[in-house]
């Protein structure tokens, strides 16, 4: 990558890997999880996660290039972790507790790089990049801030 533009795409490509790959593992922590709300907030994220991939698509169209991913090992360690703790824990309400916890450093990730993405269109002169961007960060942290109130409301306390 010789410059800010090339950076911005790889980048591009890692965040569109990375949501692909958690659409993959929504279903999974959702049919798993055992508190109604935390099952309803992942099967919710589920669906907003396609429509981030469409505006990833609608991005990636802007800048004239193939809509395509390129493995992010960030990502496969964070969905990893999150197997572990399906294939671990010993009762359901640690079992929420854990997928809680899994479910949060991926949201973290996800902010951190969109953050990212929208320095880097905004330097790079993208506003409609950007505009897109910025909407699907909003959403990471409503997400983000829903689990932060599940699991202070009801799973860690019942994992306890």
């Amino acid at each position: 990558m010789k410059d800010l533009n090339e950076l911005f795409v790889h980048l591009l490509k890692d965040v569109y890997y990375a949501e692909r790959q958690i659409l993959k593992a929504l279903p999974k922590m959702a049919r798993t999880a055992a508190t109604p709300e935390l099952k309803k907030a992942f099967e919710n994220h589920r669906t907003e996660t396609e429509g981030q991939v469409e505006r990833l698509q609608q991005v990636f169209e802007m800048i004239d290039k193939p809509a395509r991913g390129i493995k992010c090992e960030a990502i496969e360690g964070l969905v990893e972790e999150a197997k572990e703790v399906m294939d671990e824990a010993e009762t359901p309400e640690v079992m929420d507790a854990g997928l809680l916890a899994s479910a949060q450093a991926v949201e973290h990730y996800e902010m951190a790089r969109y953050g990212t993405l929208i320095a880097w269109a905004s330097q790079l002169n993208m506003p409609k990049a950007v505009r897109l961007l910025e909407q699907t960060l909003a959403e990471e942290k409503k997400a983000d801030e829903l689990l932060t109130n599940i699991a202070m409301q009801s799973v860690n306390k019942k994992a306890a």
